[in-house]
């Protein structure tokens, strides 16, 4: 089913930044919009007042005013939970290259694994031939192992060579014997000839019907590679291909980078595990989407748990976690019941990364908290919690991983998209020809957008024009898109 089917493609995409974000515990906000659009509401919304009221963007958005010297300014609250000076967010760019950088810090963990068990891992060593491939000349067709100019004398004891047996007895010269496929050559023979290449006579004699030359349809020994030769780099990621190669190569494990262990804590008590949102109540939409979208991302996601609006659970259960990265859906704003900073405070974390001048999604944040151990803090409103997955998750678990963050792929875009006057945007877009077009419902607390994108493109601060190159953000279970260029 297409975007159209949805009904999802079409106009550009909101005016000004999108939908406003709905406020509170959700993580992000209003979204500098003077009136809510259409796509502004959604039933997986929450309605909790936020310390960032927003109101210095709605100025900037209706009178075009400037935000002032100062730059984006959001209302932050110190680690402590105390209210504190506002602050400048990290810029976008800034944040993902912050979030490799942080990564690069740890040692990669490795160790080796089973081929089966080794595929979407990356090799933590180059990978070296064990022995030649092949490692005895075989024949390459069925047909006849023949030695010297002809015609041959056809040697018919034993019913020929056959794959998988030992060494073939030598074959003198002016004989032929049958060979088949994969079969070891016989020491003394110059040349396969195909069956189909060839013929008998009533006196036992082979004779060929085309030209035969000195060795062909053989596979001399070391044709492919010789013992020691570097068959693939280190960082190869291991691909089906690859176990393939490494089998032949004789290995029955593979030295490989370690997935990084993620758990997820998604918090909240509005929300249902089940059954239909009631009584205030709304469906916890992140518990099933984020551990699934880390693991797309390289992650070995231990476990998702859900926490309610509780201070010392949240604290105990990150303090108790075992895992490299911890991930936490909601609470990362200001308001009463964002716990997020406060116990990072109270866990002597370091703050990474303090907010991200994107919209949606700009409360989240990054932290250490011990060397080698991190947490991401996403919103807990949908598309911001994915905004966060792409921003932050991302490029900190494909270093873990031992995959590098690639160049991201350009695109033009087919329809002009409003952006936010001085932070980024992120609008879910679908590769239409050689173009990308915005997708509809990209509010904050709305999936149904995402849900039928090909990825994210990424707006900059004033908006794009029909016919602008963006960069997108590739969704990780999707290929590249056709056509874009880096």
């Amino acid at each position: 089913m297409t975007a159209q089917d949805h009904g999802l493609e079409g106009a550009a995409a909101p005016r000004h930044g999108g939908a406003q974000e709905p406020a509170g515990r959700s993580g992000d906000g209003p979204d500098s919009t003077p009136s809510p659009s259409p796509d502004s509401t959604s039933a997986g919304s929450t309605s909790r007042a936020s310390s960032d009221d927003g109101f210095e963007d709605v100025l900037a958005l209706v009178g075009r005013r400037s935000p002032g010297p100062s730059g984006p300014r959001h209302g932050s609250r110190t680690p402590s939970g105390q209210s504190g000076p506002r602050h400048a967010a990290t810029s976008w760019a800034e944040a993902r290259a912050l979030a490799a950088r942080a990564a690069r810090t740890t040692p990669l963990a490795t160790g080796r694994q089973p081929l089966d068990a080794a595929l979407g891992r990356v090799l933590a060593e180059p990978l070296l031939a064990l022995s030649d491939l092949p490692s005895f000349d075989t024949s390459a067709m069925d047909g006849w192992a023949v030695a010297g100019p002809g015609p041959w004398t056809v040697d018919t004891r034993g019913g020929g060579i056959l794959a998988g047996h030992g060494e073939p007895e030598p074959l003198a010269d002016g004989a032929a014997v049958r060979i088949a496929t994969g079969a070891r050559v016989p020491p003394g023979a110059t040349a396969v000839i195909r069956s189909e290449h060839s013929r008998t006579d009533a006196n036992g004699q082979l004779h060929a019907q085309r030209q035969v030359t000195h060795g062909q349809d053989i596979r001399p020994r070391g044709q492919e590679c010789r013992s020691g030769d570097q068959l693939l780099a280190y960082g190869t990621p291991v691909t089906p291909a690859v176990l393939g190669l490494a089998a032949a190569a004789g290995y029955d494990e593979l030295p490989t980078v370690l997935r990084p262990r993620v758990e997820v804590f998604v918090l909240g008590d509005e929300l249902l595990s089940e059954g239909l949102p009631r009584t205030g109540r709304i469906r916890d939409a992140l518990g099933p989407m984020i551990g699934p979208w880390l693991a797309a991302l390289g992650a070995d996601v231990v476990a998702t748990q859900r926490i309610g609006d509780d201070a010392e659970a949240l604290h105990r259960a990150v303090t108790g976690s075992r895992a490299d990265v911890v991930v936490t859906t909601g609470g990362t704003a200001a308001g009463p019941v964002d716990h997020v900073r406060p116990m990072l405070h109270k866990a002597g974390a370091e703050l990474l990364v303090d907010g991200v001048a994107v919209r949606p999604g700009h409360p989240m944040l990054l932290a250490e908290l011990a060397p080698g151990r991190h947490l991401v803090g996403l919103p807990g409103n949908p598309l911001a919690a994915v905004s966060g997955l792409l921003t932050l998750a991302e490029p900190l678990l494909r270093e873990r991983s031992g995959r590098s963050t690639p160049s991201l792929c350009r695109a033009s875009l087919r329809d002009e998209v409003q952006g936010h006057p001085y932070d980024t945007r992120l609008v879910p877009v679908v590769y239409r020809g050689e173009r990308l077009v915005p997708l509809h419902y990209s509010g904050p607390a709305m999936l149904r957008g995402v849900a039928a994108a090909h990825g994210l493109a990424v707006v900059p601060p004033g908006g794009a024009r029909a016919g602008d190159q963006l960069e997108v953000l590739d969704l990780p279970w999707l290929p590249t898109f056709e056509g874009c260029f880096t």
